[in-house]
């Protein structure tokens, strides 16, 4: 792979950008990202540092495509959870992925993730769980809680209705991922609001705050929604 993939900022913009992310409550960085960046989360008022902890192969079209296209890839962490916690980090994000052909592999997934949950709980760091199909079009979301996330990161279903049912059975408050877009703010800021209406504890957007022209305002507006009780 050469360059940055489409919608992220390479490493001359890094700063530039991260300096307009400074109103968020937290933001999420690959741990090789952290050298780069570890100066935006220092000071009382810096967002809460969230490590993104796996790398991940699914979906590539080089794997046996399943049901939908799918394809059943492969997942690993990238750091150790004391290596984590050496770094003052607040929140470390895993996927969850469940549905696989080969069901050794769903089961290591289940493990994996329930280990790194006893984990994050003895350390002292909260643990967001992203639940994922790797091939029968299901997430895990309730499962996700049930194995111990703190905070269960959710794709949109594709309505508001939809949504509620994933935040009505879940133990854990939900947070929905933004997914592509960021060109229209206006439609991230009814994403979101539809988002919250629907019982979600707040948003987890990365491209539709980062590819939108001024993330600045974008942030403050979602604060609004999510903290501020601003209409929507």
């Amino acid at each position: 792979m050469h360059g940055p993939p489409d919608g992220l900022r390479a490493g001359a913009d890094l700063g530039t950008l991260f300096e307009q992310l400074a109103d968020a409550d937290g933001v999420m960085v690959a741990p090789g990202m952290l050298p780069l960046v570890e100066r935006h989360f220092v000071g009382r008022r810096a967002p809460s540092l969230v490590l993104h902890l796996d790398w991940k192969n699914f979906a590539r079209a080089t794997y046996p495509p399943g049901e939908r296209g799918r394809g059943e890839g492969v997942l690993t962490s990238l750091a150790r959870l004391d290596e984590v916690a050496a770094t003052g980090a607040d929140a470390v994000m895993t996927y969850l992925y469940v549905g696989q052909r080969d069901t050794a592999l769903e089961r290591e997934e289940i493990e994996r993730n329930a280990r790194i949950a006893r984990e994050c709980d003895r350390l002292g760091l909260a643990l967001i769980v992203e639940p994922r199909s790797a091939m029968e079009g299901l997430e895990a979301d309730a499962a996700s809680a049930e194995l111990g996330a703190d905070i269960v990161k959710c794709i949109w279903p594709g309505s508001v209705e939809g949504f509620a049912t994933i935040t009505e059975s879940s133990l854990a408050p939900v947070l929905l991922a933004g997914g592509p877009g960021g060109e229209d703010t206006a439609a991230t800021l009814r994403l979101a609001g539809e988002a919250l209406d629907a019982g979600g504890a707040g948003v987890m957007f990365g491209r539709r705050v980062f590819r939108a022209d001024k993330p600045a305002e974008v942030i403050a507006r979602l604060r609004e929604l999510v903290h501020g009780g601003a209409s929507r």
